[in-house]
């Protein structure tokens, strides 16, 4: 694989010619979340809708508890 002159880390055969310069810049701006799941609990998560999804039942709980603390 032969590299570009000018960046050792671009090989030729990439071609860029088709992209959008900045097309996700501002949803980037507006702030970003990453968060890497181990692989063991990953399996049980087949993507990120099912993973928000349980996030928020768990958020659920946890308010509940909190109000029941409160009283």
């Amino acid at each position: 694989m032969k590299k570009m002159r000018n960046d050792p880390d671009m090989l030729e055969e990439y071609d860029f010619s088709g992209g959008v310069r900045g097309k996700y810049a501002k949803r980037y701006a507006q702030g970003t979340n990453v968060v890497v799941i181990e692989p063991d609990v990953a399996k049980y998560f087949p993507d990120h809708e099912s993973v928000n999804e349980s996030l928020r039942g768990l958020v659920s709980i946890i308010k509940r508890q909190k109000k029941k603390r409160a009283r």
